[in-house]
């Protein structure tokens, strides 16, 4: 076998190798899948917590999405033996960190005349987001707050968090809300482990086609 097909060859099974890690393997999310976030509540794209105002003619409903946001750099690394003339950018697992950023769906039902009747998901609508992410001490680590006005009934956006989490330092607690003004608050929490023992593992040698 030429060294062209080697090198192709292995370079190939790195990308393999990686591509477990990569996709955010160790995140729960919709549907049971493999994907890069976790999800309150959990299940499909239209899982949503849900409440109804005191009147019973406006109901609320919302979802949430933790996006972990796994960052690192890349290094140039020679080919595998015989074919060092092959370089590859490669995943330098000193640089690993986490980044987070923090989804939000919403969905507002509005009853015509009668009660717990939904008919119209129509109107502009003004919410108020919010995030926090706890250590295990309960502390403060990261927190998103955004007021949105002249939104339709029916949407999702993403908050970019803005800021960087060292990897292996525990598990964290997200807590989120979803409020629209004037109807009430849904409201939830789940837990994310923030260890990279999985990118790390990706980034080795032996991962990577070294020989």
């Amino acid at each position: 076998m030429n060294r062209t097909r080697t090198a192709a060859l292995v370079l190939a099974a790195a990308a393999a190798a990686l591509a477990p890690a990569l996709s955010g393997g160790a995140a729960t999310a919709a549907d049971g899948a493999s994907a890069s976030y976790l999800q309150d509540p959990s299940g499909g794209e239209k899982s949503m917590k849900s409440m109804w105002t005191k009147d019973d003619m406006h109901k609320v409903e919302a979802q949430f999405r933790f996006h972990p946001g796994i960052q690192y750099k890349t290094v140039t690394r020679p080919g595998p033996k015989g074919a060092e003339e092959y370089e590859r950018k490669v995943g330098d697992p000193k640089t690993l960190a986490w980044e987070p950023g923090y989804e939000f769906a919403w969905s507002v039902s509005d009853s015509q005349g009668v009660k717990k009747l939904l008919t119209t998901k129509d109107g502009k609508q003004v919410f108020v987001l919010h995030a926090v992410l706890r250590d295990a001490r309960r502390a403060g680590v990261a927190q998103v707050h955004q007021e949105l006005k002249d939104r339709p009934a029916t949407g999702r956006t993403k908050i970019p968090g803005g800021k960087r989490i060292t990897c292996d330092t525990g598990v964290y607690t997200v807590e989120w809300s979803v409020t629209r003004t004037g109807y009430g608050t849904l409201t939830g929490s789940l837990q994310w482990d923030s260890s990279c023992e999985q990118y790390r593992t990706a980034f080795t040698p032996e991962n990577q086609g070294a020989s």
